[in-house]
């Protein structure tokens, strides 16, 4: 495993465009990129708590802001609400995946996890280009990383707190249907995911150092330990899309704004990434 960026809070929501990495640091409260020579960049702040990231078909970058439960657009370095969240987000915002067309499901907590709050299930929102909020589909548990497929027609996420992949199909409206399980993960809190050319979903486990390949239907297919850190979100990159790159911190919450050990790891794998984000 090699260290890409160390120093960081707590990183999130990776992604792979124009030969960059982009990140959120949650208690830094910026969007960064990291080039393949280490090169660091602010992109912009988010004073709520940037999380997911996505691209609209013409290039704007879209944030996911937690606390205001916000869906915004990056204009000129500057941010425009694009939507609001909060009549339907029942905690924090946190993963998105934005679709070919300009369409982002939005995950969120559910409850309020830091704040003492019981779990309960929640809902993934769809925001459609035009600001339009849809409850794309409800009773998730702790939502959070999600991908699509490379044709566009299947979505799925990591449902944390339910230990499990689900998958749904995606009509040519956005609508979400057919909910079915892709992956029982009995032993593992899936956080943020990535899709590989093989259909395989890479896995960040919250709870145990490393990270998952696993097929559809549940099988483990490969396991990469993490050392003294853990996963919390991974994104396939690099020009040939064979460098897993990985969120990592020895743990979850404000706390780790003063502990700043966050980083940004590496490992060569042999499949190329795809789909969405």
């Amino acid at each position: 495993m090699d260290v890409v960026v160390d120093g960081l809070t707590f990183p999130e929501a990776p992604r792979w465009r124009d030969g960059k990495l982009w990140f959120s640091d949650f208690y830094t409260q910026r969007v960064l990129t990291v080039d393949p020579r280490g090169t660091l960049e602010t992109v912009v702040e988010v004073p709520q708590r940037p999380s997911g990231l996505g691209w609209t078909p013409d290039g704007a970058l879209l944030v996911v802001s937690m606390l205001d439960r916000r869906l915004l657009r990056v204009d000129g370095g500057k941010l425009r609400v694009v939507a609001d969240l909060s009549t339907l987000a029942t905690g924090p915002c946190n993963d998105m995946v934005v679709d070919a067309v300009g369409r982002a499901y939005v995950g969120n907590f559910g409850f309020d996890r830091h704040g003492g709050e019981p779990p309960r299930t929640t809902c993934l929102a769809r925001i459609d280009p035009d600001g339009a909020v849809t409850r794309a589909a409800d009773e998730l548990s702790f939502p959070n990383g999600t991908i699509i497929t490379p044709d566009g027609r299947t979505l799925i996420v990591a449902e944390t707190l339910a230990h499990r992949l689900t998958a749904f199909d995606i009509a040519a409206d956005g609508a979400l249907s057919n909910r079915r399980l892709f992956a029982a993960l009995d032993s593992c809190f899936p956080d943020g995911i990535c899709l590989d050319a093989e259909g395989a979903v890479w896995v960040a486990d919250a709870r145990t150092p490393r990270v998952l390949r696993v097929l559809d239907g549940g099988r483990i297919e490969r396991t990469i330990p993490t050392g003294a850190r853990f996963a919390f979100a991974c994104m396939l990159g690099a020009q040939d899309r064979r460098t897993l790159y990985l969120c990592t911190s020895t743990g979850s919450g404000p706390a780790m704004a003063d502990k700043r050990d966050g980083a940004i790891e590496s490992v060569r794998v042999d499949v190329p990434g795809a789909g969405l984000p």
